[in-house]
Formats: C-alpha cells, sequence, structure tokens
C-alpha cells in the first residue's frame, strides 16, 4: 500500500492576510529605520482604546503600556533605538479568526550584546540613583542595590551575548477591508519570582 501523504488544507484568506500583517510588523523591528514610523503605524487601528503592553508595562499609560497611537509611536521608537534585535516565529504564529476580530500568539527572541565592563559601569550608576531615591529607607536601598549586584554579576559572567526567550500575542480588528493592531503584548517567561511585586502596605 502506497504512503499516504496528509492532504494540505488550503490556509484561508484572512488568515494569510493576518500573518502578512505580522510579517511587516516584523520588517518594521528589523530595520528600525525611525523616518518610516508613520508608515508602521499605519499597522494599528487610530482608535483611542489601542494599547500596546511591553515587557515592563504595570499598569495602562505608563512608558511600557501606551495607550493611543502617539503614546504607542513613542514606545515604538525607544524600541527601535534601544531595544535589542527582535525575532519573532511568524510561520509558527498561531492565528485564529471570528467575524471582524483576529488573535495570535506565537513565540519570539529578542538578542543583544553587552560589554561586561561597561554593564559594571551602568550598574554601579544605577546604584547611585538608588541611593537618591527618596522615600525609601536604608534597608529597602540596600536591599535593591544587593538583588540587582547578584544579578548583574550572574549574568555578565555568562557572557557578552543575551538572548531573551519572548512571548508576543496580539488582537487585530478588520476596518475597511484591512486587519490593524488593536492590542499587543510582549512578555518574557519567567521560572523565578516575578520582577514587580505589589506591596500590600503602599506608601
Amino acid at each position: 500500500m502506497p504512503d499516504m501523504q496528509p492532504i494540505q488544507q488550503p490556509v484561508p484568506a484572512d488568515v494569510q492576510a493576518v500573518r502578512q500583517v505580522l510579517h511587516t510588523f516584523q520588517e518594521g523591528y528589523t530595520r528600525r529605520d525611525v523616518q518610516a514610523l508613520p508608515a508602521f503605524l499605519d499597522l494599528f487601528t487610530s482608535e483611542p482604546t489601542l494599547e500596546v503592553i511591553g515587557t515592563g508595562g504595570v499598569l495602562p499609560g505608563d512608558d511600557e503600556w501606551p495607550v493611543g497611537r502617539e503614546a504607542v509611536r513613542l514606545l515604538v521608537e525607544s524600541d527601535w533605538q534601544h531595544w535589542g534585535d527582535l525575532r519573532l516565529d511568524v510561520d509558527g504564529a498561531w492565528i485564529f479568526i471570528k467575524g471582524e476580530v483576529a488573535w495570535l500568539a506565537t513565540n519570539a527572541r529578542v538578542s543583544m550584546r553587552l560589554p561586561e565592563e561597561p554593564g559594571y559601569q551602568s550598574y554601579l550608576e544605577y546604584i547611585s540613583s538608588v541611593l537618591e531615591k527618596p522615600g525609601l529607607t536604608a534597608q529597602e536601598k540596600l536591599l535593591d542595590i544587593l538583588r540587582g549586584g547578584t544579578n548583574t554579576l550572574y549574568e555578565l559572567k555568562q557572557g557578552e551575548d543575551f538572548v531573551w526567550a519572548l512571548r508576543f500575542t496580539a488582537v487585530l480588528v478588520r476596518q475597511e477591508g484591512y486587519w490593524l493592531f488593536h492590542q499587543v503584548q510582549f512578555s518574557y517567561p519567567t521560572t523565578r519570582f516575578p520582577d514587580v511585586r505589589l506591596s500590600p502596605h503602599p506608601r
């Protein structure tokens, strides 16, 4: 009996269209051309509820959780100028569509080269900012410095090339025949305590 090959089902046109939007998003982060930002922002809805949740986002309206196109533009510009090399698994993205809404999830990675000596110098500058930070006790300042210092030593001793695993999820809406991002989220997986812990007794 001959080997039976699985029948490849045709990919719906809307799934292909959403994947193309994701591909164009990746192209923007690959080229990092700030002059092309106006065209890049055409990938996003103009709705005031547009939001992008960065890896450091804690509350809506923060720098890392911008709401609205202008705030999103500032985050993307900062990413292109200062963040690492983002690589999304565009072809492997899981894409689902219902009516005028699409949602997707895929894995990614971001890579950076952080030279060892400047890394130490940068942390020494951070220590200075902690020492000058108002509203913290001496103990809180010391704990912050020790925790960050240990992490800095551990990471920099593993080499100057950093590659972080990343998760990317998004919701798109169809407007006037075009699929546009309405919500985007970048997040790091973690197997340890999260970086942000809310105090039960805020000052």
